[in-house]
């Protein structure tokens, strides 16, 4: 366990959407390190969440504009004092080579997926609680059971794959965007912080870092002006209240 934890909020839809997919993106992947039957389950619930998540607007055009405007941001760097050049020139291939990537790529994201009538009578029962058991789809039960194991782990890679090129683009576009701010120190008095924010500078990400052993967490919640931080105690069976004692943590707000 990670003696610190960590707590993001992010401060535009873009941001918020990145964060949701690399989440589904991760459930995917660990439950893909498992054999048994609801790991595999739980893989495909994942990837038809990513659908639904694409399916709610130009999804591969946000991505795209993201990186453009990352690649933009960082050419300006290109002639300032003490910018390390062999690192940012590292960046900016890697940023190109995955705006390549998007753009190869002619069809929706996901309509791999979107188009396989396996994959969307499954779709159609998720929205049911208990939808999905074996006598409402049978034809999925008989793929569980009767599929050897490399054969759906064959087919589960090859959907996740429809991903590969909006995955890069998140993980790079997240790191660059959690790396453009060091944590520093900062106090909220009886648990209360506020902060403005530089519109001119728009703000991605608020990230707040506190020790694994306090026993409150933060709530954030911000805009364009400014954002604000309560601490709230933690207790499973009450309604959560903001703590009456200062609190110390590390803060750390992403602009790039």
């Amino acid at each position: 366990m990670s003696d610190v934890i960590t707590y993001e909020q992010p401060l535009n839809e873009r941001i918020r959407t990145f964060l949701r997919l690399e989440f589904l993106l991760a459930r995917v992947d660990y439950a893909m390190q498992h054999d048994d039957e609801m790991s595999h389950r739980e893989a495909i619930d994942a990837m038809l969440s990513m659908l639904l998540v694409f399916e709610r607007g130009d999804m591969k055009s946000e991505v795209t504009k993201e990186v453009e405007r990352l690649i933009t941001n960082l050419s300006a760097l290109e002639n300032s004092p003490g910018v390390d050049k062999a690192t940012l020139d590292a960046l900016l291939a890697e940023l190109d080579q995955t705006l390549d990537a998007l753009q190869i790529r002619k069809s929706a994201i996901g309509q791999v997926l979107k188009e396989n009538e396996f994959l969307y009578s499954i779709r159609q029962r998720s929205s049911i609680a208990g939808g999905t058991c074996d006598f409402d789809l049978p034809a999925y039960h008989y793929w569980l059971q009767h599929s050897s194991l490399e054969q759906r782990q064959q087919q589960l890679n090859y959907w996740l794959e429809q991903f590969v090129a909006v995955r890069g683009a998140i993980n790079i576009s997240l790191q660059l965007i959690r790396g453009s701010a060091a944590f520093s120190s900062a106090q909220a008095e009886k648990g209360f912080f506020q902060r403005s924010l530089d519109s001119n500078l728009p703000t991605q990400l608020i990230r707040v870092r506190i020790p694994a052993t306090t026993s409150y967490y933060p709530e954030i919640s911000g805009g364009k002006h400014r954002f604000t931080v309560r601490f709230m105690t933690f207790d499973i069976n009450q309604r959560p209240q903001q703590i009456n004692e200062d609190a110390d943590f590390q803060l750390s707000c992403c602009t790039m």
